[in-house]
Parts: C-alpha cells; structure tokens; sequence
C-alpha cells in the first residue's frame, strides 16, 4: 500500500474506511491494518491521530453515535402527529441502519472499548443501544403526556421490548453487512403494534 499519500480530514476518511470494513467482514476483521489499508495509507497515519487502536474506535463510534441524533430529533419532533405505530416503526427502521446495527457486536465484544466508552459518555458502554433507548423512551413519554398511550404505561418495559425486539429483527448478519438490505417494513410495524398495542388501546387511541 502507499504510504505517502496525504488524506485530507484523515480522521473521517479513516472511520468512513472503519465502516466499510465493519461492513464487509464484520466485528473480527476490523483490524488498524485494514482500516489503513482500505483507506489508502500508511499504518502510522492512524497513530499520528489516535493514541491507539481503541482510542480510534472509540471516537468512531461517538462520531456515528452522534449521527443517530437526527434520528432521534425526528422522532421527538413526530410526537402528537401521525400514529404512535408508524412513528415509532419509521424510527426503529431509521436508528438500526447496518453501520449502527454492526457497531453493536463491536463494542460487545472488545473489553477496552466498552470501558472507554462508559468513561466517555453515561450510559455509553453499549452505545447505538444507547441512543435507541433514550430516544423511543423520550418519544414514548411524551406520548404518555399527551393521552396517546395509556398514563399507567410502563415505559421501560415498552422501551426495552421495542428496542430488544428491533435489534433483533435488524441483527442478521447476512443483512448488516449488505447496506441496501432491511427487514420489511411490515415485520417492524407487526413488532411495533403487538408491543404498544395495550397502551394504545387502553388510551383510546388507535395502535395503528
């Protein structure tokens, strides 16, 4: 490989490299040599930017953490408008896009990286899984507040179910892997409407 090629913003092109290789050969074969390798660069460009290879990974995964902000926005900002079923199904397809999806396995399974990673951020051991959370369970309250879903609904067991239960359906790994493909919208809207539908009815909305 070249090693004297220069990379304009060398840290994005370093993570945009991360997440093709996250892709196409999962959790195992993302190693700093074949990061620096799809990127086109020599090895020592990804240490004159990060202390180590954990360093790197860790802001890799804040920086795409991030991105699921916009996701999450949306979906506050979807409160009171349409149905709590298709709000929710449209984010949950939104929030486990393949890179999130892959970054999971990721974080499970390097100690390092998940000590980090709670050092970096609350909450921020199993990041991705993270910002679901936090984002369904914030949309599920103020759902709650304004009479959509039942008052007494439990919101973290809600939480838990639809964000277990979308992981689940996106986890496949044939399916992280390959970014064009996806759960069917129906099977998410089906896990959505099974989950909320008691709060819903009980509200006297409608599920759907």
């Amino acid at each position: 490989m070249p090693t004297g090629v220069h990379l304009r913003d060398a840290r994005q092109q370093l993570f945009d490299a991360a997440e093709r290789v996250l892709l196409r050969d999962g959790p195992n074969g993302l190693t700093s040599r074949a990061v620096t390798d799809e990127a086109g660069c020599a090895k020592g460009v990804l240490h004159r930017h990060f202390a180590d290879f954990d360093a790197f990974l860790v802001d890799l995964v804040l920086d795409r953490a991030a991105r699921l902000e916009t996701q999450a926005s949306a979906l506050r900002a979807s409160v009171g408008t349409g149905t709590v079923a298709g709000n929710l199904t449209g984010a949950l397809t939104a929030l486990f896009q393949p890179v999130p999806v892959a970054i999971i396995p990721l974080i499970t399974f390097r100690d390092e990286l998940r000590a980090r990673l709670r050092q970096a951020m609350p909450g921020g051991g199993i990041a991705i899984l993270a910002q679901a959370t936090a984002a369904v369970s914030g949309y599920l309250t103020d759902e709650r507040d304004l009479g959509r879903i039942a008052a007494d609904a439990d919101i973290d067991s809600l939480t838990l179910s639809l964000v277990g239960g979308g992981h689940l359906l996106f986890a496949d790994p044939d399916r992280a892997r390959d970014s064009g493909a996806s759960p069917a919208t129906t099977a998410v809207d089906k896990l959505v409407t099974a989950v909320i539908a008691d709060a819903v009815q009980r509200s006297g909305g409608n599920a759907r």
